[in-house]
């Protein structure tokens, strides 16, 4: 038989223990004489139907009280059930009850959305563990890293190192907060800090530590960049003062009454202190473009002009090798949004070096051209960064000269980077000139995309966005 206020047994039972005692009365009176046998029955039959209707009317309320309760813990806000006076109370209590665990949920969820609101606008990813290493947490910088199936995965499947697991094992078992350096190697590699830390007492979903990831590639990256720039500097520049002390010496001993040697080492001293001038002038340059890197210029600049007065500034020199230069235009002069000065140093070092690396009596082609769409990886002028543009403008140097291998593409830009260190020495140059390329079209939030064919020669195009039509 089914069980609930409504069952035959819950009706039964309720109806004859109620009836009972007028049963026990009407018993008495019989036995007094006061009754006969027959309003005994009668009397008890009277009985047992009032109560038993009275006990349906009460069970029937406790059943309506009851599948109310089951509402309200389902997340019903239906109204309280019509019942009798008896189960009235008790249903106004059960809505009262109800409607303070809905409040004390939704508070608690609010709660929730918040904490997790708060970790998703944490930049360093976090991930949250139970004692049993397991993930049950991670905000919005951990799902970027690790993917959006984080949560639920063991910490092992997470992060494959033994240290970090060690470090997170002793920390579980009362070790203490712990910082542990480690690498991941994929999908590129990065260099973190795991910051392990134990909560004094698990929280109610579990979470027993916070294991903050700190992101420290960039750091050891510069630490690097720094060693081999002071090593660099120092290398190039050693050379040419080794040459001038010796010619010096040479001068103020041996050849103090040779003229023609003397002609010989100042010519040579001169090319040497010119060198040194050269690079010190690159790198204060650099220091200049890296102080306001972060600015963005917003002046319209004809880059049809600049490049067509650099190419005039250069022609005697490209003229010495037999070289022109060839301008392709657009039938509209196109604008960029850019700084005059820097832009012409980016023209001046990748023509000069067209001149320099192509072959004798070959043409040094430049092609300008307006191409529509957003440039590729630049930030939206929408956040304030940068203003809204329409489309880039890209202007390809082309020269014809050994082309450039593939692997050293990609380094081309970096800081006293040479394919071929005797030849560009030989040619004066200083190491500097694609990395104050690069970085000044960074500063204007453009791009630089190098293409180059072994025997043909290379091709570098400089994308920049071009302001929006007047």
């Amino acid at each position: 038989m089914t069980r609930g206020p409504l069952s035959l047994a819950w009706f039964i039972g309720a109806t004859a223990a109620l009836a009972t005692p007028a049963l026990l009365g009407l018993v008495v009176l019989l036995a007094l004489g006061k009754i006969s046998l027959g309003a005994l029955i009668l009397g008890f039959a009277v009985t047992a139907v009032g109560v038993g209707w009275l006990v349906r009317r009460g069970l029937s309320d406790l059943a309506a009280v009851e599948g109310y309760v089951d509402d309200l813990g389902r997340g019903s806000d239906a109204p309280p059930p019509a019942v009798g006076a008896l189960a009235v109370g008790l249903a106004g209590a059960a809505g009262r009850l109800g409607r303070a665990i809905a409040e004390r949920t939704r508070r608690l969820e609010a709660r929730s959305d918040a904490k997790a609101t708060v970790l998703d606008y944490v930049p360093e990813p976090i991930v949250l563990i139970d004692r049993s290493h397991q993930v049950i947490g991670a905000n919005l910088a951990a799902r970027n890293l690790f993917g959006k199936s984080a949560v639920g995965r063991s910490l092992a499947s997470l992060l494959r190192d033994p240290a970090v697991l060690d470090a997170a094992e002793d920390a579980l078992g009362g070790g203490g907060a712990r910082d542990v350096e480690f690498t991941l190697p994929a999908p590129v590699e990065r260099v973190l800090c795991a910051r392990i830390k134990t909560l004094p007492e698990a929280l109610p979903d579990g979470t027993a530590a916070i294991i903050a990831l700190q992101d420290l590639t960039m750091v050891k990256h510069t630490e690097r960049m720094r060693a081999d720039f002071v090593a660099n500097v120092s290398h190039e520049l050693r050379t040419p003062l080794a040459a001038l002390i010796g010619f010096i010496e040479t001068l103020r001993g041996p050849a103090n009454e040779d003229a023609a040697a003397r002609e010989r080492f100042l010519e040579i001293m001169h090319d040497q202190s010119a060198r040194m001038a050269r690079l010190v002038d690159d790198l204060m340059s650099l220091s200049r473009i890296e102080m306001h890197e972060h600015t963005v210029p917003t002046a319209r600049v004809d880059v049809a002009q600049i490049v067509q007065y650099v190419a005039e500034t250069l022609q005697i020199k490209a003229g010495k090798k037999g070289m022109t230069f060839k301008i392709d235009l657009p039938a509209r002069t196109p604008e960029v949004l850019g700084e005059a000065d820097e832009l012409t140093r980016v023209f001046q070092n990748l023509m000069d070096n067209a001149i320099k690396y192509g072959r004798a009596k070959t043409p040094i082609e430049i092609r300008i051209r307006h191409e529509p769409g957003p440039l590729p990886g630049a930030p939206s002028g929408r956040d304030g960064t940068l203003p809204e543009s329409e489309g880039v403008v890209a202007i390809a140097v082309t020269d014809h000269g050994d082309g450039i291998p593939p692997e050293h593409i990609p380094r081309l830009t970096e800081r006293f980077y040479r394919v071929d260190k005797a030849r560009s020495r030989e040619l004066g140059g200083t190491g500097l000139g694609l990395a104050i390329v690069k970085h000044i079209v960074n500063h204007h939030r453009g791009a630089l995309h190098v293409a180059s064919t072994l025997g043909q020669g290379s091709t570098f195009t400089v994308r920049l966005p071009a302001p929006p039509a007047a």
